[in-house]
């Protein structure tokens, strides 16, 4: 299943993405399941397919996408976590995932601008699998990782670099507004099926950027859901951006930065295509 969260004529809701439609299960089940977190949170994924057959459908041209998960719990960011990237940072191997945190309302959805701030114009980009935790829990263990998770997405973790280097921490450039793109939807893992031959890539008006296969990273999903659930319970709908892959703009010569009128999109293989504009913050 594909399964989105969008906007239409004012109004917030989800559903099942079939083809060129979408199901509005928003609609159906809003009194119950007022959104996609509570869905995966209830269970109700395996019911879905059934009620999308009784529930509204709209031309995905109608729609106005928004991040796959508007409000998580909360999302955790992997940095540094391929090889290639790690490489070019300049940065020593580590034993251990290095965490970092993004919040809900810095996020933007599929086909809408990303936003460079105010502040600055160093705007990178950073394609990444993200995984969407569908079974709550804490000390999840590496063989129990896969049972834990609901989906899985596309994200652009957008950088505003200079203020992500202003100290060691990474918060403040990973958290303006409309930054981190997500979607255009979460995929069940029945239609992904094996990921480490999946192809990641970011594209920047047109040129291929960053490419890696996901079994290039250097802490697989199952150590990052083991790591993460040690030090903080995972919530249903909480989110774990994987990583991005080396060919950042910040340590190309010269920079290349996002700019208003790019386009940006980041593709994986049976996955999604997530594409944004790029715009100046209002």
């Amino acid at each position: 299943m594909k399964l989105a969260t969008f906007r239409l004529a004012g109004r917030v809701s989800w559903g099942l993405v079939e083809g060129e439609a979408v199901a509005d299960l928003g609609a159906l089940l809003g009194g119950r399941l007022p959104d996609l977190k509570s869905a995966i949170a209830a269970g109700a994924l395996p019911d879905l397919p059934a009620e999308a057959a009784r529930a509204p459908r709209h031309a995905l041209g109608e729609i106005e996408w928004l991040p796959v998960i508007p409000n998580p719990d909360k999302i955790l960011c992997v940095g540094l976590n391929y090889e290639m990237h790690r490489k070019e940072t300049g940065r020593s191997e580590v034993e251990h995932p290095t965490i970092f945190a993004r919040y809900a309302n810095s996020q933007t959805g599929h086909l809408q601008n990303i936003l460079r701030p105010r502040v600055s114009t160093d705007l990178d980009y950073e394609g990444e699998l993200a995984v969407i935790i569908g079974t709550p829990g804490r000390s999840i263990g590496r063989g129990a990782a896969f049972a834990h998770v609901a989906g899985y997405a596309c994200y652009n973790d957008g950088s505003v670099r200079d203020w992500q280097r202003h100290t060691h921490q990474f918060t403040p450039g990973k958290n303006f507004p409309g930054t981190g793109a997500f979607g255009p939807w979460m995929v069940t893992p029945d239609e992904v099926g094996e990921l480490p031959e999946l192809r990641l890539q970011t594209r920047l008006n047109g040129v291929v950027v960053q490419e890696a296969r996901l079994k290039d990273m250097l802490f697989d999903i199952p150590r990052q859901i083991e790591y993460c659930s040690a030090f903080t319970r995972l919530e249903a709908g909480d989110v774990i951006a994987t990583g991005t892959p080396g060919g950042v703009g910040a340590k190309r010569t010269p920079p290349l930065w996002m700019k208003p009128g790019d386009r940006v999109e980041v593709e994986i293989d049976r996955v999604g295509l997530l594409v944004n504009g790029v715009a100046d913050e209002d």
